[in-house]
């Protein structure tokens, strides 16, 4: 037997993970290939794979959202999460990693790949899920593998081990030597590979590459170490034990190589997974989970909406035994019963009748639930799973149907879009009046509205959302506002004496009177207060005022034909007469930025945030990243409009960052003149 007996019962769930164009989809297709499960391996060139089926990822020639296959492999069912790999699309993976029982991280050997390569090993580490590294394209490969690991090891916290080496035969890779096996296997095509002999000039390479996989075993087993030390081989069990414990406690990152499009390596994947990986035993103890004796416990890890079959909620059964037509509670309560069972393979579903534990499964119509929830079926308050909350998002655009029969669907459609994708939000924007979808990138909306008019006939116009300017003014004025009108019966008449004066930055608007003698009778006194507010929702620049303030100081009425409309009209007379003569001025939303880059690219951020008008506040190593930056700054918040195209392409699309609202700031010249024009083309 090639490994000891160590294998973990029951349906594992193993996440598919990578940086972009690393070939997890390809990967897939190779493994379900090898598994019987497909009877021929497809291309994403040729669009023929299983995952990677919808329109959208298609189109794109990527991965635009999770897909899930099951298949069997010597008599044990496994589940594979295929997560996409560009970073606009990274929080698909976000709540199935935690339902894994492990994942394989593929990677090019690229050491340019380093810093895409650390934002997925992050949130693998964060959640100590085991992981395999497997080095895909090896036989694309330029120099010593030894030397690629080690440009890639600054991407890990734990050590990268090396556990195969490529054969190399006139610049082609023919096979590999397991060094955890001590024995050296040839490729098949179609077939499994064929144990050879070591190739008689490999022997010096091999001998290094095997003691120094020991050496890295034995920083966490001290009997080891001393059979190191006495020049005392090892027996082949102890050193599989170790893998898999090692594996398993997050110490160590095994790494095999193989070629995914060539088929060449994933049977030893695959045998590594069976025997080496933890079940769902260990992974319920990793969440820390706790089930009631045979009650099912459920974690959803992806929401669907499907054309014609409705929602379906991929989940993981952590504990006990689901059935169709089951009752499931979530967190307060709330019931669900599911309506069909299914297991998945891409986008095509197949029925099943129940689901044990460690089982991944498809459940039919749990309306009541979204992505993260954790299920029981027993009522009552469900405790839940920690959910670790979405990326913040970096790019928003203005939505509009473009038909107006749609606007009415467009919101459902748009909540339905959301479910599937908890990354991108709604916001109304009451300073604007504008509906703004926000996500986590350019490629990221465009997916998004593509789904929505593909999956529900609903074409959206987008444009730059508005940024909420206001005014303000830098002058105090006395200013008499009178409306006085006779149009036959009672009149109208208001008569007001008001002081407008600026107020600090962030006080907003202020109005107290000091009227004597009853000048302005009492009940009067709030229209006024009314008229000026109305006038200051669009000031003189055409934007709303704050910081001012407004003091009724005199006036005068009429027995007959004052009232309060006649005080409210007067009190925006004086405002709309007197505003122009304080020197309005307008003022632009500045917000606090923070932006996370690899170290090499800080310089680069820097500049862009300068050309974008932003005051830098300086840099500090980014908490938990090695090789990380945190750049902070105040900018024009219309200058980050598109910022992250910016920072994405001067980081080799691993950057980003988080904002909030700061203060506003005077703008003044060209630029407020081109907002001021803008504002007046629109208004016409």
């Amino acid at each position: 037997m090639d490994q000891g007996d160590n294998v973990a019962t029951g349906p594992r769930c193993i996440a598919l993970v990578g940086p972009y164009l690393s070939g997890k989809t390809t990967l897939l297709e190779a493994i379900l290939h090898r598994t019987g499960a497909v009877t021929r391996q497809g291309k994403v060139s040729d669009g023929t794979t299983l995952g990677d089926a919808s329109p959208e990822a298609r189109a794109h020639g990527m991965s635009v959202e999770l897909n899930a296959a099951t298949t069997e492999y010597l008599g044990d069912s496994y589940t594979f999460v295929d997560c996409p790999g560009s970073i606009e699309f990274l929080h698909e993976q976000v709540a199935a990693l935690s339902g894994c029982d492990a994942a394989i991280v593929v990677c090019e050997p690229d050491e340019k790949k380093v810093p895409a390569l650390q934002l997925i090993l992050k949130q693998l580490e964060e959640r100590n899920i085991p992981r395999f590294l497997f080095l895909n394209k090896v036989d694309k490969a330029e120099g010593s593998i030894r030397q690629m690991l080690e440009a890639l090891q600054p991407a890990s916290q734990q050590p990268l081990v090396l556990r195969q080496l490529p054969i190399w035969e006139n610049g082609i890779a023919t096979g590999f030597v397991d060094l955890a096996l001590a024995r050296a296997f040839v490729y098949r095509e179609h077939a499994e590979s064929e144990v050879i002999e070591l190739p008689s000039g490999m022997l010096d390479e091999n001998n290094e590459a095997r003691f120094g996989m020991l050496e890295q075993l034995a920083d966490y087993d001290d009997e080891l170490m001393e059979q190191l030390l006495e020049d005392i081989e090892p027996p082949r069990d102890r050193v599989f034990d170790d893998l898999t414990r090692e594996l398993n406690s997050g110490q160590i990152v095994p790494v095999l190589v193989g070629s995914a499009e060539n088929g060449n390596g994933i049977r030893r994947l695959l045998k590594a997974l069976r025997h080496e990986t933890p079940g769902i035993e260990s992974t319920v103890e990793r969440l820390g989970a706790k089930a009631s004796g045979d009650a099912p416990l459920v974690q959803i890890l992806k929401t669907f909406h499907t054309t014609h079959g409705g929602k379906l909620s991929l989940a993981r059964v952590l504990a006990g035994k689901l059935a169709d037509g089951t009752t499931l509670f979530g967190a307060t309560g709330e019931s669900g019963r599911v309506a069909g069972l299914f297991t998945l393979m891409g986008q095509e579903t197949s029925k099943a009748n129940e689901a044990g534990p460690g089982d991944t499964v498809a459940l039919g119509r749990l309306d009541e639930f979204a992505t993260g929830e954790t299920l029981l079926a027993e009522k009552g308050e469900t405790g839940q799973l920690d959910q670790i909350p979405p990326m913040e998002p970096v790019f928003g655009l203005a939505l509009s149907a473009k038909e107006r029969k749609d606007e009415v669907k467009l919101s459902s459609a748009l909540a339905k879009i959301i479910e599937e994708d908890p990354s991108i939000s709604l916001e109304v924007n009451q300073d604007t009046n504008e509906m703004i979808i926000w996500g986590q990138g350019d490629m990221h909306l465009r997916v998004a509205l593509e789904r929505l008019a593909g999956k529900y006939g609903i074409e959206a116009e987008t444009r730059p959302r508005r940024i909420a300017y206001k005014e303000t003014i830098r002058k105090s004025v006395t200013q008499r506002g009178r409306h006085k009108k006779q149009s036959g019966g009672h009149g109208q008449f208001g008569d007001v004496v008001v002081e407008i004066k600026p107020l600090p930055r962030g006080s907003g608007f202020e109005f107290t009177e000091s009227i004597t003698g009853g000048v302005v009778p009492r009940q009067y006194i709030p229209a006024v207060e009314n008229g000026a507010r109305e006038f200051l929702v669009s000031g003189s620049l055409g934007f709303p005022v704050v910081d001012i303030s407004v003091k009724l100081t005199d006036g005068s009425y009429h027995a007959v034909d004052s009232s309060e409309q006649a005080f409210k009209t007067a009190g925006r007379i004086a405002l709309a007469e007197g505003m122009p003569q304080c020197a309005p001025v307008l003022l632009e939303p500045i917000v606090y930025v923070e932006v996370h880059c690899p170290s090499d690219a800080t310089s680069k951020v820097n500049q862009i945030v300068s050309g974008r008008r932003g005051q830098l506040l300086g840099f500090d190593a980014r908490e938990g990243w090695t090789g990380w930056d945190t750049v902070q700054a105040n900018m024009p918040e219309n200058e980050i409009q598109n910022l992250i195209v910016e920072v994405r392409s001067a980081t080799s699309g691993v950057g980003t960052f988080t904002f909030k609202q700061d203060h506003l700031s005077e703008l003044t010249g060209k630029l407020a003149d081109q907002v001021l024009a803008e504002n007046n083309a629109e208004a016409a």
